[in-house]
């Protein structure tokens, strides 16, 4: 995956205002905000999508799987790049080694922080923007709703 052509001419904070336009239709609806975008290997948007668990009363709909999905089916995804904007959870980095994405652009890793060194390890590169609008988005979320949070990662409340 490391060799994989990944087009670097768009600055990844654009890439990830797409992802957050997302995180934040998702809290409007009352959801996790968490988006995500997948982008193919020229830049162009192939698909975005949101954490919709609350929305659609699925536990299988992250963000990250939602931009997937609305990405349609495809060839392959060499080159390709997942912005989202909170670090992947477990599932969500299978799916990226699984289809072999070459790239993740993660908003923020503060508030939690997933597989994104497993991916790291195994040749897909990493992009931690570490970005403020991403960081306060959670930590608002998780502070005003810690039960649906401690569900969304799979965790009992503390």
């Amino acid at each position: 995956m490391a060799d994989a052509p990944v087009n670097r001419t768009a600055d990844p904070a654009d890439l990830l205002a797409v992802a957050v336009a997302e995180a934040r239709a998702g809290l409007a609806e009352g959801g996790v905000p968490i988006g995500a975008a997948l982008f193919g290997p020229d830049g162009r948007l192939w698909g975005s999508g949101r954490n919709r668990r609350v929305q659609d009363d699925d536990a299988s709909t992250h963000a990250e799987t939602a931009a997937f999905r609305a990405a349609g089916r495809r060839a392959g995804y060499r080159g390709t790049t997942m912005v989202t904007t909170l670090s992947p959870c477990w599932y969500c980095s299978g799916l990226v080694r699984q289809f072999g994405i070459s790239r993740v652009v993660i908003g923020e890793a503060r508030t939690f922080s997933g597989g994104h060194d497993w991916l790291a390890e195994h040749g897909v590169e990493i992009v931690l923007v570490d970005d403020a609008e991403c960081a306060e988005l959670m930590t608002a979320f998780v502070a005003a709703r810690p039960e649906l949070w401690f569900e969304d990662i799979g965790q009992e409340p503390r």
